[in-house]
């Protein structure tokens, strides 16, 4: 009777092992893909970012260029100059999004301020 009791015990102990051991599994293989599809959204977060950015910059750039032609009466050239100052501002703006260049002397005077106050 023992004996029985103690197969019992064991086999059910071997299950419940087993069990867990799958239940291991997939949560690791769960938080592999928690992972992967933060980086994912991380990605897509940043690609939108830089292309709102760069597109702003050239919209804001045409729009002000129109402006001045209408008003100054310089038509094409104050659209071409602006256009071409929002597409050089556009390109900085990226580059700086990815750290290829550094940051505004202003944002790094800001950075500083509030390190300085929040120390």
């Amino acid at each position: 009777m023992t004996d029985d009791r103690n197969e019992s015990l064991e086999e059910r102990r071997r299950r419940l092992s087993a069990a867990l051991a799958e239940r291991k599994a997939e949560d690791a293989a769960e938080a592999k893909r928690d992972a992967q599809s933060e980086e994912s959204r991380k990605g897509m977060a940043l690609g939108f970012k830089i292309s709102s950015e760069f597109i702003s910059a050239v919209a804001v750039g045409a729009v002000l260029g129109f402006l001045l032609d209408r008003f100054a009466g310089t038509s094409p050239w104050g659209m071409i100059v602006f256009l071409l100052l929002g597409f050089g501002a556009g390109v900085l703006n990226v580059l700086r999004a990815v750290g290829k260049v550094a940051p505004s002397p202003f944002a790094q005077q800001e950075a500083k301020d509030k390190k300085r106050d929040g120390s």
